[in-house]
């Protein structure tokens, strides 16, 4: 799947993705693959710059932790991450019920 077909849902699948757990940017990327069934291979490019403006928006706070001995920079959700989180999470069920409601097949 390509990033441009993600265009409007990478920030929400960037704060699922760190749900819970603190990562480093490449663990994010390699979380997005395992999860999607490697329908998301996002490039380095795409992924860095969403963090750092999700971090920049408040809703990711990083640090430098030490990961198999390399020096890594791994983000966290803050609880504005959180509550950004909990509406795209809402706003999203919303819309596949809705896009559901007319792609279904219903015939009414």
């Amino acid at each position: 799947m390509k990033a441009d077909s993600l265009r409007g849902h990478l920030d929400a699948l960037l704060l699922a993705v760190l749900d819970g757990r603190k990562l480093h940017g490449y663990a994010i990327i390699e979380a997005l693959q395992l999860r999607s069934d490697g329908a998301l291979d996002l490039p380095t490019g795409t992924v860095y710059p969403a963090l750092r403006r999700l971090e920049r928006a408040g809703y990711l706070a990083s640090e430098w932790d030490v990961v198999s001995g390399r020096k890594r920079r791994t983000y966290k959700l803050t609880r504005s991450g959180q509550k950004a989180l909990a509406a795209e999470r809402a706003e999203w069920q919303e819309f596949t019920t809705v896009i559901g409601g007319v792609l279904g097949g219903s015939t009414a």
